[in-house]
């Protein structure tokens, strides 16, 4: 569990968790069957995020084929779309896009509308008599992520994912395992003090975690070129008050909990509300204002924004001060409070 399956979920996890679309099926509906029909099907048929999956001259046909979910759009070209063009009226197409998944939705829109707007543009410059096109030369700069890969995007968050399933979760049972066995009660009636047991409970994860968050690093780095534009030197102090943040939340649930398996639903409880409002996989900025005022308790939202921060973006300590004084607060009080719920009975 501490290492084969991190790196397992990092291999596989990177490639599985992406919202690029590659492999979108459009079903295609050409009432007209002219060349200026086909020239526009060929242009989605040519494009990398296309695949056409069928064609037919009946709306009701592709709409049966989105409701068995064969398609996830169809293009609509109606009789006359060619004449139209020709004489200069109005040539319409119409789209019709599975809507099940909203974002996803307004992906396909996006490209489908890129498409036919070039095309369009394509037509007036080749088309009208006398025009010559002085359009205006766009050049895009994409600062952090030049070639918008989404692999990029998603390692930083997969690899705060790692640690703090290894931080909170094995800790969380560390603890529980020895109530179960007894070996707490012997423990106990040592002189040992509850702040020194607690710490000795946590130094062995925390560098566990540690050495996987660098085995997760040359891993990205090998398999995904993932930049790593700033200082490690950072990314590591950052990373070790983040871990006592979550080792700690891992042994304030274990003091709740008296069996292992109350400890797994109490974490697994935490974690998918945390993981899930962190914006590992969509923006916080997106979220409701109560959900991102409630997100200020989020542990994993905060290191996950400095994480990217550090690797995509080259930021430095100046950079971090709100994050590191949240995290550096939230480890004392979440530390304090499960030295505090710790009970130490002595016989």
């Amino acid at each position: 569990m501490m290492f084969v399956l991190p790196i397992v979920m990092l291999i596989v996890l990177v490639n599985a968790a992406t919202q690029e679309m590659k492999s979108i099926s459009l079903f295609v509906v050409d009432n007209d069957l002219s060349e200026t029909s086909r020239e526009l099907t060929g242009k989605f048929s040519g494009s990398p995020f296309f695949k056409i999956s069928g064609n037919s001259f009946s709306v009701k046909k592709a709409e049966s084929e989105i409701l068995k979910d064969n398609a996830d759009m169809i293009l609509v070209i109606p009789h006359g779309f060619e004449r139209n063009l020709v004489t200069g009226q109005n040539a319409a197409v119409q789209i019709q896009i599975n809507a099940i998944n909203g974002m996803v939705a307004g992906l396909i829109n996006a490209y489908s509308s890129q498409i036919i707007s070039g095309y369009n543009q394509n037509i007036i410059r080749n088309q009208v008599p006398g025009f010559k096109a002085r359009g205006i030369n766009i050049t895009n700069s994409f600062w952090y992520n030049p070639g918008l890969n989404y692999k990029i995007y998603m390692v930083p968050g997969i690899l705060v994912l790692l640690v703090t399933i290894v931080g909170m979760f094995l800790t969380a049972i560390n603890i529980v395992r020895e109530k179960e066995m007894g070996t707490i009660e012997q423990i106990n009636v040592t002189p040992i003090q509850k702040y020194q047991f607690i710490i000795g409970k946590m130094i062995p994860f925390w560098v566990v975690a540690m050495i996987e968050l660098s085995v997760g690093l040359t891993i990205g780095k090998i398999f995904y070129q993932i930049p790593i534009e700033g200082n490690l030197l950072i990314l590591f102090s950052i990373a070790a008050i983040y871990l006592f943040v979550a080792l700690g939340f891992g042994l304030f649930i274990s003091t709740m909990a008296n069996t292992q398996q109350q400890t797994m639903f109490l974490s697994f409880f935490f974690l998918v509300l945390f993981i899930l409002m962190s914006g590992l996989f969509t923006p916080t900025e997106s979220m409701p204002y109560w959900a991102q005022i409630v997100n200020y308790i989020n542990p994993v939202a905060v290191f996950l924004k400095a994480i990217r921060m550090i690797l995509l973006k080259g930021s430095g300590y100046a950079d971090l001060i709100p994050q590191i004084v949240h995290l550096s607060i939230y480890a004392v009080a979440i530390i304090s409070l499960a030295i505090f719920r710790y009970r130490k009975t002595a016989a």
